[in-house]
């Protein structure tokens, strides 16, 4: 009956605790896989940050942009072909560039904002996978967090990392990128301190699962599809969205050994099924010792009744046996049941020897995986144990650390005092435990690292242990020195920096803004003047930053409102740029010189056809003055006619005069001053001034402008100026060809905000590889040229804030197109447009 009992109890365990076992471990085998692959991620995005940290700091450096800044790069003027550094560190890049730890990329490349490639550094032989042709694809630049991208190129994966490098008053001026090949040494180093044979990592094509890089390219080959390794890992894929390019997609899987998992599960159910069994010779055991007892007891008490009843009334004994002394039956029993008391003490035993065996083992194997090293020491300090995570920290294997006192030889003598308090208080039963402390410990070279250590103390029978976990902070120490450094990057700066809150009032002012401070009557704590209130208030509530100019004593500064919204501030940066405003005015005086020179040399060139024009009128006038004088000698002349010939002769004058005025116009040296003028109109009086070379050359002309007035706000002279060298240009380019074929086409029109223009003629045209190279100075087709029209012509539209540029098709002719921004229309004439057109 016992044995029965005993059996039925196993059976309903073994069928609740065993699929309650199942399911405990599957759900916290699947939470450790889904940790691990987590932190492996993280280790990886860490990896990339650790790069972008790099790029970053090399492009704020001060000889990098005083490098862009002294270069014929930055001025346009250098080669097309961008220099190439192997093995030699170029001028611009300090030695050495990268963090321990971390792979060198293969290229350096120094680009423009255009995305223009100017400089590489080659750090190794092997080239890039993707011909860039000089130039650098834009979705490298600002389209990811940090300027991380991960680019695929040929089947081979890159690290792609751009940061922008700014002048000293914080322009963009260039690019720094840097291409890092993400290969198994890569991934081996994001994934430092992971046990190869238990896990492995990798980059997977989401399109086609194919394994564009792995950790360990031996067991995992690349190019292999990922539904291949199922059946031997347990994988978890995790998207790379935030580091690609929005046309692919990329994941990052960690594959755990299935071995190891089917292992460890083996483990488990073949110690749970132990226990179960334990239990069921117990409950066995039990159940049969308390029926035996009961019966026992029973049978006895039925073998008194029987007697008493045989003696009393007669009964015979019932014919079951006696079988002996009862007590020494009993006896029998009891010793008989202290044999299976021991046996099954000793069974707990040989189990409870198991389940220590079991646990030191696991406890080994935290010990193997740990990422934190962990050294156990005797009441005498001596190491007795030491785990992997300490041999590479320390670099001294566990053989030759045994029994070695730890604070001599792996502290450094100011962390000793420290330590031993730490011990001291570890050991205070009434004090509450201390956490982390931060102690130098020295590694087998006598290096100092920086390492947070924790002791837990063990107490057994007799004897003393503690567990130190120690932790390696270098990288951590390293993050907090960069951070401490770019601190100080305001007052170190040697450009007014200040901050202002959300009322004006000036929050911090770095040393070379006591100037400003100063202009302003203020100081730190105290609020702003008004105006300037105003305007943080107002960026503030923009949301974007906002420009103004201070004159300060005789200097000019460029004042920028940078508001940080969510934190409720302003920052002010200020930049003294009194000697480019000096330099713009000398600019534009020199400018107005160059065009009054363009227009003496324009004149010669047309001296001709206004001597043609001149002797017109001035021919009408002799002849109607002659005829006059005939008449009035003969006396045949009437009154009539007279007074005609004299209106004819008025006429001629003033059509001289008119000639004569517009010459002088045209030559005359003025001061710029921009006006309202009618765009349709400065064409014509262009085409008046070379009315003579048109005509000569029999060029004919198609004049298609917009039919209302095309205002724009112009400097008259400077605007003439350019459409004469675009007019006079197109005459020259067409004079070797047929007399029948020169044909010259004007055309204005409206573009949203924008008026424009085109000239086109019939010419043999321009290589379309040459079109922008036209406006570059001294670059000249005309025998005798000096090549200065154009360059002269592209400098004054852009100061008028338009574009002008050129198109060809060669054989067919040249086009070249100028936008100008439109006049501002009254606010007048927008509250009453009906009015207006009333007037009108």
């Amino acid at each position: 009956m016992g044995l029965a009992t005993g059996l039925a109890v196993w059976a309903a365990l073994d069928q609740i605790q065993g699929r309650q076992v199942d399911k405990i471990f599957d759900r916290e085998l699947a939470v450790q896989l889904k940790l691990r692959a987590r932190e492996s991620l993280i280790r990886f995005e860490r990896y990339l940050a650790s790069y972008a940290a790099v790029i970053r700091l090399l492009a704020h450096t001060r000889w990098l942009s005083d490098y862009l800044q002294g270069s014929d790069w930055l001025a346009g003027s250098g080669a097309t072909q961008p220099t190439i550094h192997r093995g030699a560190y170029p001028d611009w890049l300090s030695e050495p560039f990268m963090r321990d730890g971390l792979n060198p990329p293969t290229h350096l490349l120094l680009t423009g904002l255009d995305g223009a490639i100017w400089e590489i550094f080659q750090t190794s032989t092997v080239p890039i996978a993707l011909d860039l042709q000089g130039r650098a694809p834009k979705r490298w630049f600002g389209a990811h967090p940090g300027s991380i991208l991960i680019e695929r190129l040929a089947q081979q994966l890159y690290l792609v990392v751009a940061e922008a490098i700014k002048d000293a008053p914080g322009k963009e001026i260039g690019y720094l990128v840097a291409i890092v090949p993400i290969d198994a040494a890569l991934l081996a180093a994001s994934q430092h301190g992971l046990d190869v044979g238990s896990a492995a990592v990798a980059l997977v094509d989401d399109t086609d699962q194919r394994l564009l890089a792995s950790l360990d390219p031996q067991a995992i080959p690349v190019a292999s599809h990922l539904s291949d390794w199922a059946a031997s890992y347990v994988i978890t894929a995790q998207s790379l969205d935030d580091y690609i390019a929005p046309d692919s997609k990329l994941s990052f899987a960690t594959l755990v050994s299935q071995a190891r998992v089917e292992k460890m599960s083996h483990h488990v159910r073949i110690f749970e099924r132990r226990q179960r069994f334990y239990a069921a010779v117990v409950f066995v055991l039990v159940f049969t010792a308390l029926f035996y007892l009961v019966s026992a007891r029973l049978n006895s008490i039925l073998k008194r009744m029987t007697r008493f009843a045989q003696r009393a009334l007669g009964i015979p004994e019932p014919g079951f046996a006696r079988a002996g002394n009862q007590l020494i039956l009993l006896e029998e029993w009891i010793q008989h049941f202290t044999q299976l008391v021991l046996a099954a003490r000793e069974e707990m035993s040989r189990r409870y020897q198991a389940e220590l065996r079991e646990r030191e083992a696991l406890k080994a194997a935290m010990m193997e995986a740990s990422l934190d090293a962990i050294v156990t020491l005797d009441h005498d300090g001596r190491i007795i144990e030491y785990n992997p995570a300490a041999e590479r920290l320390f670099g001294i294997e566990r053989s030759q650390a045994l029994g070695v006192i730890f604070a001599e030889r792996f502290l450094a003598d100011l962390a000793r005092p420290a330590f031993r308090r730490l011990l001291d208080r570890s050991l205070h039963r009434y004090l509450a435990p201390q956490g982390r402390e931060e102690l130098l410990a020295l590694d087998a070279a006598g290096r100092e690292i920086p390492v947070e250590l924790s002791i837990a103390p063990i107490e057994q029978v007799g004897a003393r242990f503690f567990t130190l976990y120690i932790h390696d902070i270098s990288s951590r120490k390293q993050a907090e020195q960069e951070i401490k450094s770019l601190a100080r990057l305001a007052s170190e700066s040697p450009n007014p920096i200040l901050r202002v809150s959300a009322t004006g009032s000036l929050v911090y002012a770095n040393p070379a803004s006591h100037t400003i401070v100063r202009a302003w009557g203020s100081e730190t704590g105290w609020l702003l003047p008004e105006d300037w209130a105003d305007a943080v208030k107002a960026a503030l509530v923009l949301g974007r930053p906002l420009e103004r100019e201070l004159e300060v004593g005789g200097q000019i500064y460029a004042i920028l409102l940078a508001p940080i919204r969510d934190l409720g501030y302003v920052n002010i940066y200020a930049r003294d740029i009194t000697a480019v405003r000096r330099a713009e005015q000398e600019a534009r005086q020199h400018q107005a010189a160059l065009v009054h020179v363009c227009r003496l040399s324009t004149l010669g060139e047309i001296a001709t056809g206004m001597a043609h024009e001149l002797n017109q009128p001035l021919s009408a006038v002799i002849n109607y003055a002659n005829g006059c004088s005939r008449r009035l000698h003969t006396g045949q002349g009437r009154p009539e006619e007279l007074i005609e010939a004299m209106h004819q002769i008025i006429a001629q004058a003033q059509r001289a005069s008119e000639i004569i005025k517009r010459l002088r116009a045209l030559v005359g040296k003025q001061p710029p001053v921009r006006a309202e003028a009618d765009l349709n109109q400065l064409v014509h009086e262009v085409c008046t001034f070379l009315a003579f070379e048109i005509n000569q050359l029999g060029v004919g002309v198609a004049l298609e402008l917009l039919p209302e007035p095309l205002k724009v706000l112009v400097d008259v002279v400077q605007i003439e100026q350019v459409l004469l060298n675009l007019v006079t240009n197109a005459l020259d380019a067409m004079e070797s060809c047929p007399a029948g074929a020169r044909r010259l086409g004007i055309r204005t029109w409206r573009e949203g905000a924008w008026a424009r223009l085109a000239v086109a003629d019939t010419g043999p045209g321009i290589d379309p590889e040459q079109c922008p190279k036209v406006f570059a100075p001294f670059v000249t087709t005309k025998t005798g040229g000096m090549g200065m029209g154009l360059a002269i012509s592209q400098t004054i539209i852009e100061n008028h804030e338009g574009r002008i540029w050129a198109e060809s098709i060669p054989e067919q002719g040249a086009t070249f197109h100028i936008r100008l921004p439109l006049a501002p229309v009254p606010a007048q004439a927008l509250a009453n447009p009906v009015d207006e057109r009333d007037d009108r």
